[in-house]
């Protein structure tokens, strides 16, 4: 509810400040006097555009605040943390939090808006508010003339709003899904090509079986098989300088094998002489018997070596395909291998859309099941409610004197999106499977309209006043503001409209301007407005009255500018009664 509206410099008012309270606010005064300013101040509240007169004038700004209190409002709470002002926004104290609301205006048609002290766009304020405020006065209601608020009050009114929003989230994610697959499907051309090259280059990339050892073993092979003939003259060389061929370096002709075995004998009988020679001989052994390994290794490799031109082909060929793989894959066996898992990763993606595919379809099935499951329980409860709806507004039609008046509630059909983002089988759209209308006529004989296009502004106001009664256990803890409701209408009538809009205040927040005291006399809160001239310059002022000002107030109301005796008793009997 608000606890305080303060307006400065808007139209005539320089500067007011109202504290209002819970239940029925009543404001009353003589015509002319402002009382529309009040309301001109709640509009900017919910984000209504500022006119080029709304400023007043000689001012260079002026501003709306109002301090909202925000119990049993979560929704409000949750759409502020969506948009980062939960924080700093409410201010939580010892009671329910508080939330600080904002508008400024200039002559220039630029204005701010805020939201506990933070700069937000104007719109946001239609956002937050426009469903927590509501306005009915002669140019009509915020809410009636939107039709589309119908089957929201419609749902509410059958208890089922849950259901609604199950309908609505059920149906965007079948939205969503059914988008991806689309998206999925038309990919897979492309993805079939992309998954055929990556084919390609796994299987040229496998088919050489690497690793970084035996890439080293093949290279040093092909060292080998490329230099065959010349590794055999050398070492050919080295066997037979070890194996007994002549030594010819200074023209002697003893073999390496024959010097060492001359030289061995004669160490040996050196040692039998001097036996400080026997570390030689040991020696001298050991190099004997390194040479005799040495040389049967070179006969091996001599042995083994082969000089195969078939074989050497068959190396460079593999060489080749390395080399290749190189120049595509990257130089190094191990980037090669890298660029091979990559691959192998990216096709299991690939290979894997298939069963996405599938995946989404059984979660899209889920989906247009709940959908079509709620939105049916939603259009049974939907037609229970729009019979009993009618009935209930009707009998308050009724008491507000327009005991011919008719009320329906239409539920036309909808048909479910088609063309290109029709999901296959969803019988319902985000709102269910109907849209609601409410339908009325005044005068008996009349067959019923949509209420924007045939309701006057008294009458829309008790039409207002009349649905928002029979919802008010419904749909609560809002502000609800009525101007003009009293149009064409005076005594007992006028108390009935008293009675039910004290009821309505019982579970909200009602402000209500009126200019009969039967109305005025079931205010829980009451203000006056006046306007005053003072030094050339005319201005409203609003003040709240109680005790004997009430009284008089009242009876002013009853009597006209002259206020008797009489007139007060009368008050003070709509008082007590």
């Amino acid at each position: 509810m608000i606890e305080v509206l303060r307006i400065e410099n808007l139209a005539l008012v320089e500067s007011v400040e109202l504290e209002f309270g819970p239940g029925l606010n009543v404001l009353t005064g003589e015509t002319g006097a402002g009382k529309s300013i009040v309301l001109s101040a709640l509009a900017l509240l919910t984000g209504a555009r500022a006119h080029a007169d709304t400023l007043r004038s000689g001012a260079e700004e002026g501003a709306v605040e109002a301090l909202f209190r925000m119990d049993g409002h979560e929704d409000v709470a949750a759409a502020l943390a969506a948009r980062d002002l939960s924080a700093e926004a409410l201010a939580d104290a010892d009671g329910p939090a508080e939330l600080i609301v904002r508008r400024t205006f200039q002559a220039n048609g630029r204005g701010r808006a805020r939201i506990g002290g933070q700069l937000v766009p104007v719109s946001t304020l239609a956002e937050l508010f426009g469903g927590q405020l509501e306005i009915s006065s002669q140019h009509g209601s915020q809410a009636l003339r939107q039709a589309e608020s119908h089957g929201t009050a419609l749902d509410a009114f059958a208890g089922e709003t849950a259901t609604r929003e199950q309908v609505s989230d059920e149906v965007a994610r079948a939205g969503r899904l059914a988008r991806e697959i689309r998206s999925l499907r038309a990919a897979e051309e492309e993805r079939a090509r992309r998954l055929d090259f990556l084919a390609y280059q796994l299987q040229e990339l496998e088919a050489e079986q690497l690793d970084v050892e035996g890439v080293a073993r093949l290279e040093a092979e092909h060292r080998r098989l490329t230099h065959a003939e010349r590794l055999a003259e050398e070492m050919s060389a080295v066997a037979a300088a070890l194996g007994g061929s002549e030594i010819a370096d200074d023209g002697g002709s003893e073999s390496a094998d024959r010097a060492l075995a001359v030289a061995r004998r004669a160490l040996v009988s050196a040692a039998r002489m001097d036996p400080s020679l026997e570390p030689l001989v040991a020696q001298l052994e050991s190099i004997d018997s390194e040479l005799r390994d040495l040389s049967m290794r070179t006969a091996d490799y001599l042995t083994d070596l082969e000089v195969d031109p078939r074989a050497l082909a068959r190396v460079e060929e593999r060489i080749g395909r390395l080399e290749a793989l190189r120049r595509k894959y990257g130089r190094s066996v191990a980037e090669m291998l890298a660029h091979r898992d990559e691959v192998a990763r990216e096709i299991e993606g690939l290979s894997g859309t298939d069963e996405r595919i599938r995946e989404l379809e059984r979660e899209l099935g889920r989906a247009v099941a709940a959908a079509n499951e709620a939105s049916g329980r939603l259009s049974e409860a939907r037609k229970r409610a729009a019979r009993k709806l009618a009935k209930a507004v009707e009998a308050e039609l009724g008491d507000l004197a327009m005991p011919g008046a008719r009320f329906v509630v239409e539920l036309e059909a909808v048909v479910p999106g088609a063309g290109a983002d029709s999901v296959p089988g969803l019988q319902t759209g985000p709102a269910g499977r109907e849209r609601a209308q409410f339908l009325f006529s005044a005068n008996p004989g009349e067959a019923p309209r949509p209420i924007q296009k045939v309701a006057s502004g008294g009458e829309l106001s008790r039409l207002f006043l009349a649905i928002k009664n029979s919802l008010r256990r419904a749909d609560r803890n809002m502000v609800i503001v009525f101007d003009e409701v009293d149009a064409g209408i005076g005594g007992a009538v006028a108390e009935r409209v008293g009675r039910v809009l004290a009821e309505l205040a019982t579970d909200h927040q009602v402000l209500c301007i009126t200019h009969l005291p039967q109305i005025a006399a079931f205010a829980d809160r009451h203000f006056v407005v006046r306007k005053e001239t003072a030094k050339k310059r005319t201005r409203t002022r609003v003040e709240e009255v109680r005790d004997d000002a009430r009284i008089d107030e009242l009876a002013r109301m009853a009597g006209g500018e002259h206020v008797t005796d009489v007139t007060r008793e009368h008050a003070r009997s709509l008082l007590g009664s």
